[in-house]
This record gives structure tokens, C-alpha cells and sequence, in this order.
């Protein structure tokens, strides 16, 4: 019931009037009546009763009845807020995501800017959410993934313009209302998880995973994968948002506005009428707080659980390793820098291992991608015998980054191991190319639309697991771009490798975006998996990790480093490594399910819940209809 309905409180008018009487007035009238006035009664020509004296009387047996006249309200429509006010708020929302990843490192701030998304999209029509999660997308990647625009301008711009519609189809598929901190976290998950496979196999770079990855979410990847981090931040952020929103209308109820609520209620209470918009107005705060309660609750003990999970079991042995880093300048593509000239560098780089080893030698060296790159095949070329000398006389296990040139359109990018007694062992070819770095989708098309020369020939995809066996070991290997996918360190960890490989080659990079991601993604691997890992590159980062991804030792970008320490091997599951990330997606899609059924279902005067109530009703309508009209 509404202060139209029949019942005003003071500041309301009540009686009888003459005359013309505008706006929301309730009582005895004579004249002409406009607006929203409801008239019950021709005037007596005296002052109506007050209905709370009215009420008295009826309590004194006086007998007092009260019918609320029928009001015809329009068909809820969406609010349609000013694009400033949505604009600036999704835009720093997707901003302050952005910081929250490598290089900055913040990881704390995802929450309050999610959050501060969560809030703008409340309410909205689904058009308009698409719009502010698009905008937020900007945010996020035209920081994120500028780097793209440095290869190709128009590219580069066209990537960020297409990823960031991931963030507004999420924002789509949430529902306006109360249930949208649950569904505004499943459907960025299962954006994510699309943005992870497509286009062109997807691009996971710029993911809000990797910004947890220095923070203490990171265990529980473990469980779920990068997947799972993602529906933490946004679950988070809605908790943030509902938390906020509670305890700022909470504090704006004024005194006055509390004691016309209460009075409110105990007239609908005593008349068994619909609770009036103060009290639903309580409701509504009661439920955010509710709902951000809940929502933290599950983050912690999500946080809590990945951090005791089983974490790859202990040690079963160790072994001392080598990350070789040659150095040089950065920045530069592939063709203006002579590959003799980096090969060089790696020899001279690998010459230092007895001066900073300490007395004990590594049995497993690791150089980096792509830092012997050759116009034929590493079996007729001079460089195999060097490599399997090199391998005799660090009496070690060598894992060497190669390229193959073996036609004029195609080449292959692989890592290879020779065994101490120098003799190749074992190889793997890199099975997740870098679309329009390695290889170039659709090249007729696309050749029309940029100049495709820096990328003269496409790479052969690989097929294998990604398991080297070795006398250093079982090793499983991602060759650069392949850390960033989950499903590239889960087959080489279920077929045995007992250590992760990282090879990788950011040095066409001018800043240290890339490179610091990487190494975020490499923490992520070594949780999911389980497993301890070496990462080596040519002009960096170079770096050896724990199996909680903690960064023991990380070299400087362009400088020439080595880096020896002893790893441990382990031969233990992680929930992740067994289950993959197909629990995370049921539960995300069951999220969506459940946000949209809490808003069509709960009391929300919003006019985004309103409306979307509203669409609800006349869909159940129609299936009615038509289900009468077949039976008929």
C-alpha cells in the first residue's frame, strides 16, 4: 500500500477540498480531481476524521472499514539513466581492474572497482548493461592489451574492441535485481572461460586471474584453475557492492524516515495489507547485507579451502637446475636481430654456470624459446653437434628452445633435450600458436586488411602432451604463450612430469607488461598443477617457482643471467589437475540460473527488476495460452 491508496501520514493531505485539487492528494473532494488523486466520497462540508482516529475508533468497537481503491499502474519500464552516469563509473570500474593486474600488482583493487560495476549495472534494461560491461571491458583492456597496437595499430585496436564485449555480455546475462551478485560472477566466468578458446583459440592475457595471483586467493587455483579466481574477484565485488550499498542506506534513513516506516508498518500489519515502500525499502537493505554476508563467507572459505588443499604432495626428490638468460635489447622483432648474434649470447651466458652454481653443478639446464633458430632442420645443421657437445661437457640435461624452417610458408617451433651423453632424447612442438605472431589465420583475408610481413610464415601446430622423458627426469613443457592456458599444464602433470618447463621469448616486447603476466601465469601453472617450475627466457624474466607459486629467484629484463637452484620433484594431484575446470562452469552456470530466479521472484521495486519481473509474468502468460489453446 502507497500513500496514494487511501491513508496518508502527515504531510500528506487528507479532507475535504474545493476546487481543482493536483497531485497525489487522498480524502473527501468536491470539483474537479486531477493527477493522481483518489477520491472515496462526495464532500459532507465538514473535515473528514483523521484515519488514524478512525482506527481508534474501530479498536473501540466503533465499527471502521477501509478498502483501497484499485490503481492502474503502467507496465514497469527500465531506468534510463543519463550515458554520462553510466559511462565514467563502468569505465573506472574496468580501469581499476586493470591495475589490479602485473606490472602494478594491486591486487585488492579488483574488489571495490567490480564492486562499483555491480553497482551501475543495478536496475538497468539489458541493453544499457550491455553498454556499461562494455565500457568496463574498455577500461580494462585498452590498458591491458595496448601492447597489441605496437605489431599492428588498427589490430590491435579492433582486439581490445572485441575483447571488451566480453566483460558487456556478462553484464547482459545478469539480471538487474537482487540476484545479481551470484549471476553477475558465473557469467564472468563463463565469459572468461569463452575469452580463454575464442577467437583463435582465445586470449587469456588481461584475465582478472592473474592479478590474484599475488594475493591470497592464489591456493585456491588448486581447486578450480584461473576460472575459479575469477568468480572469487566478481563474488567479492558483489559482496563489496551489496556490503556497501546496506550500510549507505542504512546511514541515509534519517529519523524521521524510520518512524513514518514503522508507523506504515503497523497499519499494513494490522490490516493485513502489502508492506509499503519503507518497509520494502528495509527489506531491501536487509537482503544486500544478506546477500554480501553470504557471498563473503563463500570467497573466504573458498580462499581457506585452496590453501589446505593437497598441494602436489612432498618432495619425492630434488634436483639442481639452470635458467640461462642471454640478455640483449628488447623490443625488436624477430628480422632485426641476427640469430647468430642470440645464439652467442647463450653460449657465453651458460659459460657463467660454474662461477655462480656454487660447487653443485645443475643436472638440468634450461635455455629459452626460439634462441636457436635455424633455415633447416636441427639435425643436418652444425648447431646439433654443438648443442650435443655442450650437453657432454656440462654432464647435464640440456632443454633448448628451436625453430625449423622446413618449407618457404611453414616452420616449427620446439624444445628439444639431449642427454648428457649427448644424444637427442626427446622433443615437443608447440601446440598453441600465437595467432598473428606465429601464424596467421584465414592469411588471404586478412592480408587484404593489414600488412602481414613480420609474420612471413605460419607455425606447424604441435600434437603431443608436452612430457619430455629425460634422464633429468620427467618434464612437462609449455612452450611462452602456452602458460597462460590451463589446459596446457594439466596433460604433461597427468601423463607423470614430476617439473615444469617454461621456455618462453617476450623480447619483441618493449615494456614489461608481458613479461610480468607471464610470470603471474606461471605462478598460477605451478598451483593448479602442483608441480615446481623453471622459466627461462633471453631477455627475461627468468625465473624458478615453488609449487605455491611463490617466486624464489627472478632475473632482470635485457640483462644476462643465470640462475641455479635445487627444485623439488613431486608426484601428487591437485583437485584442479584431476577434475579440470568443468566443476567451476556447472557452478557458474547454476549461479546465472539462481541470480535471475532470486530477481523475478523476490520484491524489487527497481525498474530493472521491475521490468524484467514484468517479462517473466507475460512469458508464463503466453506458455499458458498456449498450452490452454492445445488442449482445446
Amino acid at each position: 500500500m502507497s500513500p496514494g491508496d487511501g491513508i496518508t501520514m502527515p504531510g500528506n493531505t487528507t479532507g475535504n477540498t474545493t476546487g481543482n485539487t493536483t497531485g497525489n492528494t487522498t480524502g473527501n473532494t468536491t470539483g474537479n480531481t486531477t493527477g493522481n488523486t483518489q477520491s472515496s466520497t462526495e464532500s459532507s462540508g465538514t473535515d473528514a476524521p483523521s484515519p488514524l482516529g478512525d482506527l481508534r475508533a474501530a479498536d473501540q468497537g466503533t465499527p471502521w472499514t477501509m478498502q483501497a481503491p484499485t490503481v492502474h499502474m503502467p507496465s514497469p519500464v527500465a531506468s534510463k539513466p543519463r550515458r554520462g552516469r553510466v559511462f565514467l563509473p563502468s569505465l573506472l570500474a574496468g580501469a581499476g581492474i586493470a591495475f589490479s593486474l602485473p606490472p602494478w600488482g594491486w591486487w585488492v583493487l579488483a574488489f571495490p572497482a567490480g564492486a562499483l560495476l555491480w553497482w551501475r549495472i543495478g536496475g538497468l534494461r539489458a541493453r544499457t548493461r550491455l553498454f556499461a560491461g562494455w565500457v568496463a571491458g574498455l577500461g580494462l583492456f585498452i590498458p591491458g592489451l595496448w601492447w597489441a597496437t605496437s605489431f599492428n595499430l588498427y589490430g590491435g585496436i579492433v582486439l581490445i574492441l572485441v575483447e571488451a564485449l566480453a566483460l558487456g555480455v556478462a553484464c547482459f546475462m545478469s539480471p538487474p535485481g537482487r540476484g545479481r551478485t551470484p549471476a553477475l560472477a558465473g557469467a564472468m566466468v563463463l565469459l572468461e572461460s569463452l575469452r580463454d578458446s575464442w577467437p583463435f583459440g582465445g586470449l587469456p592475457i588481461g584475465s582478472p586471474a592473474l592479478g590474484q595471483a599475488g594475493g591470497p586467493l592464489l591456493g585456491a587455483a588448486r581447486l578450480g584453475g584461473p576460472l575459479v579466481l575469477v568468480g572469487l574477484v566478481w563474488l567479492g565485488a558483489g559482496a563489496v557492492g551489496a556490503g556497501s550499498y546496506a550500510v549507505a542506506r542504512s546511514l541515509g534513513a534519517s529519523a524521521a524516515e524510520r518512524r513514518r516506516a514503522s508507523a506504515w508498518a503497523s497499519l499494513a500489519s494490522h490490516h493485513g495489507m502489502e508492506p509499503p515502500p519503507a518497509e520494502r525499502t528495509g527489506k531491501r537493505i536487509r537482503g544486500h547485507a544478506k546477500s554480501a554476508a553470504v557471498s563473503m563467507v563463500v570467497v573466504v572459505a573458498v580462499g581457506a579451502a585452496g590453501a589446505l588443499a593437497p598441494a602436489g604432495g612432498p618432495a619425492v626428490s630434488h634436483l639442481r637446475v639452470a635458467a640461462v638468460q642471454g640478455g640483449g635489447i628488447r623490443g625488436l622483432s624477430k628480422e632485426q636481430v641476427n640469430p647468430a648474434t642470440v645464439l652467442a649470447a647463450q653460449y657465453a651466458a651458460t659459460a657463467e654456470i660454474p662461477r655462480v652454481d656454487g660447487g653443485k653443478p645443475p643436472s638440468l639446464v634450461l635455455w629459452p624459446e626460439d634462441v636457436v633458430s635455424l633455415d633447416g632442420l636441427l639435425v643436418d645443421s652444425p648447431e646439433y653437434a654443438e648443442l650435443s657437445a655442450l650437453a657432454v661437457h656440462l654432464h647435464a640435461t640440456l632443454v633448448v628452445g628451436v625453430t625449423e624452417t622446413v618449407s618457404p610458408t611453414h616452420f616449427r617451433n620446439e624444445v628439444v633435450a639431449f642427454a648428457p651423453n649427448g644424444r637427442l632424447v626427446a622433443h615437443y612442438e608447440k601446440v598453441h600458436r600465437v595467432p598473428f605472431g606465429e601464424y596467421v589465420p584465414d592469411r588471404s583475408f586478412f592480408s587484404h586488411l593489414a600488412n602481414l610481413s613480420r609474420v612471413p610464415l605460419n607455425a606447424i601446430p604441435g600434437h603431443g602432451n608436452g612430457l619430455l622423458r629425460t634422464p633429468a627426469g620427467p618434464l612437462g613443457v609449455m612452450i611462452s604463450y602456452e602458460v597462460f592456458f590451463a589446459n596446457r599444464g594439466r596433460p604433461p602433470t597427468r601423463a607423470g612430469a614430476d617439473l615444469l618447463l617454461v621456455p618462453t621469448n617476450t623480447s619483441s616486447y618493449s615494456t614489461g607488461q608481458v613479461p610480468t603476466q607471464e610470470i603471474a601465469a606461471s605462478r598460477l601453472q605451478a598451483v593448479e598443477e602442483g608441480r615446481d617450475l623453471v622459466q627461462a627466457a633471453p631477455t627475461g624474466f627468468s625465473a624458478i617457482l615453488n609449487n605455491r607459486g611463490q617466486v624464489f629467484h627472478r632475473s632482470t629484463l635485457s640483462e644476462r643471467d643465470v640462475i641455479v637452484a635445487t627444485v623439488a620433484l613431486r608426484t601428487g594431484r591437485t583437485m584442479f589437475e584431476r577434475f579440470g575446470d568443468l566443476p567451476v562452469l556447472v557452478l557458474s552456470g547454476l549461479a546465472v540460473i539462481a541470480g535471475w530466479a532470486l530477481t523475478v521472484t523476490t520484491p524489487d521495486d527497481s525498474p530493472g527488476a521491475s521490468a524484467a519481473r514484468e517479462r517473466w509474468r507475460k512469458m508464463r502468460a503466453r506458455r499458458r495460452s498456449r498450452g490452454a489453446a492445445a488442449h482445446a
